[in-house]
């Protein structure tokens, strides 16, 4: 699977050979994608009528390799609602280009997805989140981007967007005010931020200086994913809802003992992982 990633971009008919295998293999015509982060994979759970794809199994796609993301694709209702989940992404430190990285995304729009929900665990650069919050996200900053690794570069296929594409609107306004309707609803308001998302490429967690410099840019949340499969979904004209878990303070004081380790983050989201899978699950019959 992994030569078929050996170019740097992908072509329409590599993309659509995939969606075209999928469409044969499921009767299931999903409008909503969500992405599972780092321990809430356990969202698939929840779907009902479920069919489920191993990504060794599906034309093209490339594979997960990190600890908590399963590695399938899984079809299935939430609530009624059709909806495909992907249990497991792909990052820009397994050493994929950042071509491969947003791959699933450009399936997902040949497959007729209107609405990508992407999710993920985070550390907290906002002195007032706590362990366990679920921040919405409103905007983005792309480190990565930054240093000319954006998944637009390239060729532009006009068949998927235009070659500028604005993200000044990357979050969708009315998902957000429904996620923020719902928690109410759900008793999940209470520990729910609304905040700015900063990518890394990672896979080292961040110094003290790269925190305090995070905070002055802005930033509210840190991780080293999302962003990439935001900007893709965005040129392809999807509706996009964020949500970062926050697993674990970041340190920026030089006297402090903790340290960011993957375990925590896992540890964080299974104990949250309800909440949000409940938020999701009620947000999604109202998309």
């Amino acid at each position: 699977m992994e030569a078929a990633f050996s170019s740097s971009q992908c072509s329409y008919e590599e993309y659509k050979e995939t969606a075209d295998w999928l469409l044969a293999h499921t009767e299931q015509r999903p409008k909503v994608a969500i992405i599972c982060g780092s321990g809430l994979g356990g969202l698939a759970d929840l779907l009902d009528d479920k069919t489920a794809f191993p990504y060794k199994d599906i034309p093209r796609f490339p594979t997960s390799t990190v600890p908590g993301h399963v590695g399938q694709l899984v079809f299935g209702r939430l609530q009624g609602r059709e909806c495909v989940c992907m249990q497991g992404r792909f990052h820009f430190y397994e050493g994929y280009n950042i071509h491969t990285v947003t791959y699933p995304v450009r399936v997902f729009f040949l497959l007729g997805v209107e609405t990508l929900i992407v999710t993920n665990a985070a550390g907290g650069l906002n002195g007032s989140y706590n362990l366990g919050d679920i921040m919405l996200l409103k905007d983005h900053i792309n480190m990565p981007g930054f240093a000319g690794q954006n998944p637009l570069c390239g060729h532009n296929d006009d068949r998927f967007g235009v070659r500028f594409p604005c993200m000044s609107d990357a979050y969708d306004r009315e998902l957000r005010a429904l996620a923020k309707q719902t928690a109410k609803e759900q008793c999940c308001d209470g520990f729910l931020q609304e905040g700015v998302y900063c990518m890394l490429a990672g896979p080292s967690y961040e110094t003290i200086a790269e925190c305090r410099a995070l905070q002055m840019l802005g930033a509210d949340a840190v991780g080293m994913s999302t962003v990439p499969e935001v900007v893709v979904a965005r040129h392809c004209g999807l509706r996009v809802l964020g949500l970062s878990l926050i697993t674990n303070n970041v340190v920026t004081d030089y006297d402090s003992v903790e340290k960011a380790n993957h375990e925590e983050v896992l540890r964080t989201a299974q104990h949250r992982t309800q909440d949000l899978q409940r938020l999701v699950s009620h947000l999604i019959v109202k998309i």
